[in-house]
């Protein structure tokens, strides 16, 4: 069962405002990439909340990428941990596996603390029109 909220914390005030169909379908969209509701969306807005970090479509691949690598690592970590205690000759040298390990985790960090994120339009100008770029 959920926790009732006190009182004051119940929101039962509700605030109307017209848009037309291009900013009803441009609040849609920005809710929709901070990953909010409208009404979360408005809300922070409105009351001067931080947003979330949008993440871009490279930097999402980005860590998925990191992850399957990392997934890789620990299997390789673990397939010579075991080759060690059976006193095999490991696959790989656990130092540098240690060493793939940390870096991937800093690349992470450093990913994470990206303040100007790339998004997948950052190649069209102010007029829509699509720049070269060689």
């Amino acid at each position: 069962m959920r926790p009732k909220l006190s009182k004051n914390l119940l929101r039962t005030k509700t605030l109307e405002a017209r848009v037309n169909a291009i900013e009803h379908d441009m609040i849609k969209l920005k809710a929709s990439d901070a990953g909010l509701s409208i009404a979360e969306l408005t809300r922070r807005s409105v009351l001067l909340k931080p947003l979330p970090k949008r993440l871009s479509k490279i930097t999402l691949a980005t860590y998925r990428e990191l992850v399957r690598i990392g997934s890789n690592i620990n299997q390789l970590t673990r397939a010579t941990n075991t080759a060690i205690k059976m006193g095999l000759r490991p696959p790989a040298d656990p130092e540098q596996l240690k060493q793939l390990q940390e870096l991937l985790q800093k690349i992470g960090r450093e990913l994470s603390q990206i303040e100007t994120e790339i998004t997948d339009d950052d190649d069209i100008d102010d007029d829509g029109v699509q720049e070269d770029w060689e």
